[in-house]
């Protein structure tokens, strides 16, 4: 099977994995071939070291290797994360934000930590499965239990603050999720073959100290990646006081489980540049996971642009601009209000909207780099909103209300274990939210990769103009055939456009060769 062909295969939820083609996974090894970082991982025999596919050392010897889907399998058997390649802080998996099922849904939530948080018996709660489904199904398709994947990843947190920050060692092994002092040096020791003091000795030399509560970091993504749609929705639409677009850079504010987090991502040639302000470092790990998740960084654009490409309208476009990403967000609540602020006005006007409510009722926030202010407000919060501050039609007043009141009690889940078509049922039988606002917030929000806007008129304008079927109904017909990626699909309709959501701010010098 070829790789490509593999890909699009894992995509559709083959459950067996890449790494259980041995041939396919040797090849890769050998060619480096970056495409598969975080796919799958290599674990050497004679040395105990697991690696990512495009490490740059030798490839070893094919008898001396064997592949694991997840690092913490290859931790859990006892092999060591390579100094060179840094398995840990490879791309994630695409199948996690591809997929509905409940291992997808249960791998979002243990990257936003909830296992840290509220142990497996909350996260087989929030999937609606008991704890030894939840482990069964882990274990057959990662190789690991929901405790050893959060020990991974409170593993990579440790790493991170040990490396970029001069936290206290202390501070760190709780900030990173480590029950004690004991457990965090055993893990790191176990896991990067280094005590952590090492750890930070191999970097500190020559390295400046980080600003006091805000740490740079680099985000890995799989190329081509298009930023221009990417960052030009987000600074299109950006909420004033919430978001804003600075130096080159997007920036928002983040409601994280322990406090508030500032962002501020900027697009690089190999990566996205990242620096957080956090009020509390145990946010770090589900901060890190929600900026992925906005900017889509773990979305695998060759097997996306492959399947596009077989359409010869679509083809000529991806060719231009390939591996654009659906610019997603940081909370589905937030997203939902702001869908429904939107409905049926400008973009001008939707942000002016949002930005009364987080004046009046967002949590402020002090901004050591730039101009934001609030907090998106909570749903809770903005339960009490006077529905007269809004100048709105009354019935979409009534639909913010049906909204805000399915999100207070708790039974609409928008959040990034949420069940895709159980969402898409509660929001359609809500008053007001027709098919153009629940799929997207299904795009959005949800994430859901094939979620389809056919009657969305940048859509439909764009499908008249190169000559696709312009009713909903033909057209829908016609995108069949992109299926599982019409999300991506719309995007480069999308980008046919002259709106400002499809053009990088002019402040930003684009970095060569970052579509490559």
């Amino acid at each position: 099977m070829s790789f490509s062909r593999q890909t699009r295969t894992m995509t559709r939820g083959d459950a067996g994995g890449v790494h259980t083609d041995f041939d396919a996974c040797v090849r890769a090894v050998q060619s480096k071939d970056a495409r598969f970082d975080g796919w799958f991982f290599t674990a050497v025999l004679t040395t105990r070291i697991y690696c990512r596919p495009s490490c740059p050392v030798v490839p070893p010897k094919v008898e001396n290797m064997t592949f694991y889907p997840s690092a913490a399998a290859a931790q859990q058997v006892g092999f060591r994360a390579c100094k060179r390649c840094r398995p840990d802080a490879s791309p994630g998996s695409p199948r996690w934000n591809e997929r509905a099922d409940m291992v997808a849904r249960a791998m979002r939530l243990i990257a936003d930590g909830v296992v840290d948080r509220d142990g497996v018996p909350g996260l087989a709660a929030r999937l609606g499965y008991s704890a030894r489904q939840v482990e069964r199904q882990l274990l057959a398709e990662l190789g690991a239990g929901p405790l050893a994947l959060a020990r991974a990843q409170r593993a990579q947190t440790a790493r991170l603050l040990i490396e970029t920050t001069t936290l206290p060692m202390g501070e760190v092994a709780f900030a990173a999720g480590f029950s004690s002092i004991r457990t965090f040096n055993d893990t790191v020791r176990e896991v990067f073959a280094l005590a952590p003091g090492e750890l930070r000795a191999r970097v500190a030399k020559g390295r400046p100290a980080a600003p006091a509560g805000s740490i740079a970091l680099r985000l890995p993504f799989r190329r081509p990646l298009t930023p221009d749609n990417l960052f030009g929705h987000l600074a299109a639409t950006a909420v004033p006081g919430v978001e804003e677009w600075c130096a080159g850079a997007y920036r928002r504010t983040m409601s994280l489980p322990h406090g508030a987090g500032i962002v501020a991502l900027r697009p690089e040639a190999d990566h996205i540049g990242c620096r957080l302000w956090l009020t509390d470092w145990r946010d770090l790990a589900q901060a890190i996971s929600r900026c992925r998740r906005l900017l889509d960084l773990d979305a695998d654009p060759l097997a996306v642009d492959a399947l596009l490409s077989t359409d010869p309208v679509l083809a000529p476009l991806v060719a231009k601009s390939p591996g654009r990403r659906v610019p997603r967000v940081t909370d589905g609540a937030e997203f939902a209000v702001r869908a429904v602020l939107g409905q049926q006005i400008s973009t001008a006007a939707a942000r002016t909207h949002a930005g009364r409510l987080v004046a009046a009722y967002g949590d402020p926030v002090n901004d050591p780099a730039g101009g934001l202010t609030h907090l998106f407000p909570s749903s809770d919060a903005l339960a009490g909103h006077d529905p007269a501050e809004l100048a709105m039609p009354q019935t979409r007043r009534d639909t913010l209300a049906a909204l805000l009141g399915a999100l207070e009690g708790g039974g609409l889940d928008l959040d990034v274990g949420s069940d895709w078509q159980r969402a898409r049922a509660q929001l359609g039988a809500l008053p007001g939210f027709g098919p153009w606002t629940v799929e997207t917030i299904a795009m959005r929000a949800l994430g859901d990769p094939d979620a389809f806007l056919p009657t969305d008129l940048g859509v439909r304008y764009a499908a008249r103009d190169l000559g696709l079927p312009a009713t909903p109904a033909a057209l829908t017909r016609h995108a069949a055939a992109w299926q599982p990626w019409r999300a991506y699909a719309t995007q480069y309709l999308w980008a046919t456009g002259d709106h400002p959501i499809n053009v990088l701010p002019t402040d930003h010098l684009l970095p060569e060769g970052i579509s490559q």
